[in-house]
């Protein structure tokens, strides 16, 4: 026992040397840079929620830092107290859980198809896809075709026409052609299964990274999407959170002005700044607090698609 002991801390020993001062300070300047960018990306988010509830005055004087001075809730009170913005929230969910399913449910049989050497023209039909990358018919044509096409004014413009995207689908694509062994397709075909049958039995199943971290594409897209109803809707039930959060955002600025040509210009513009920031935080919240549950598949497709590409 006690030679065993020996041979086997010996060889811990021989296999593990001591860091010399260059890679501790490596290591030490790694983990510098790494804070400081991590602080980068979370401090603006930070200075956000509390200048959202900060005294306005101080927050433009600099005075607000790392906590909030002077709470108050009434820029959340305004926004969320307004009957438009729940409106807003329906239809902007709406869309988005319509229109990410409907994209999931074209993008991955496209691009599991055009991941098959056994199409004819695979090549030749993702160069016309591609096309449409680089050249578009601009606003005006589009304006014009989504009216022939009955889509003016109605939820289906925020879902059809950008029920895939290329992007999207090439790099679904790729990970069909890299990721999925061709034996799976052998031994589905032994057991008698068919195209469609190997997709929802085995290619999907094996696609869960790229499917969330597509799916999250899509979601984000549909959430922000404020150009499709500033366009294209005209009754104001059907716009989305967007629309109205720019709404309550100019109404107030409009009516703090206003008053604030009898009571003092800096007090209107102090409320109006605290909507501001509270605005931000409404329209993004929601994803904040969706994409920690798919943080892990969004890594693992991420660099599925950067090393494989």
């Amino acid at each position: 026992m006690s030679i065993n002991h020996g041979i086997k801390s010996s060889g811990i020993r021989r296999l593990t040397h001591p860091q010399s001062w260059k890679d501790r300070f490596a290591d030490l300047v790694i983990v510098i840079l790494l804070l400081a960018v991590v602080a980068s990306i979370i401090y603006p988010i930070w200075f956000i929620i509390i200048a959202s509830v900060s005294d306005q005055t101080m927050v433009n004087t600099g005075q607000v830092n790392w906590l909030p001075k002077d709470f108050s809730l009434y820029g959340f009170r305004q926004i969320l107290g307004d009957g438009r913005i729940w409106n807003g929230y329906r239809n902007t969910l709406l869309y988005t859980v319509v229109g990410t399913a409907l994209n999931l449910v074209v993008t991955m049989p496209a691009a599991f198809a055009l991941s098959r050497r056994e199409l004819r023209g695979r090549r030749l039909i993702m160069l016309f896809f591609t096309v449409t990358m680089f050249i578009n018919g601009g606003l005006i044509p589009t304006y014009l075709l989504y009216k022939q096409m009955g889509l003016l004014d109605s939820w289906a413009v925020f879902v059809i026409p950008g029920a895939v995207s290329v992007y999207n689908l090439i790099i679904a694509r790729s990970f069909f052609e890299t990721s999925i062994p061709e034996d799976l397709h052998d031994a589905a075909q032994i057991d008698g299964a068919g195209w469609f049958r190997y997709l929802t039995r085995v290619v999907l199943p094996l696609s869960s990274a790229i499917i969330a971290v597509i799916g999250l594409y899509y979601m984000v897209g549909h959430w922000n999407d404020f150009f499709t109803g500033l366009v294209y809707i005209r009754t104001y039930d059907k716009q989305p959170l967007q629309i109205v959060l720019r709404d309550i955002l100019l109404s107030n600025q409009a009516f703090q002005g206003g008053s604030g040509a009898t009571s003092g210009a800096g007090y209107g513009q102090e409320y109006a700044d605290q909507i501001k920031y509270g605005v931000i935080i409404v329209s993004t919240l929601p994803l904040l607090v969706i994409y920690p549950f798919i943080q892990k598949y969004f890594n693992k497709g991420v660099m599925i698609g950067a090393i494989k590409g």
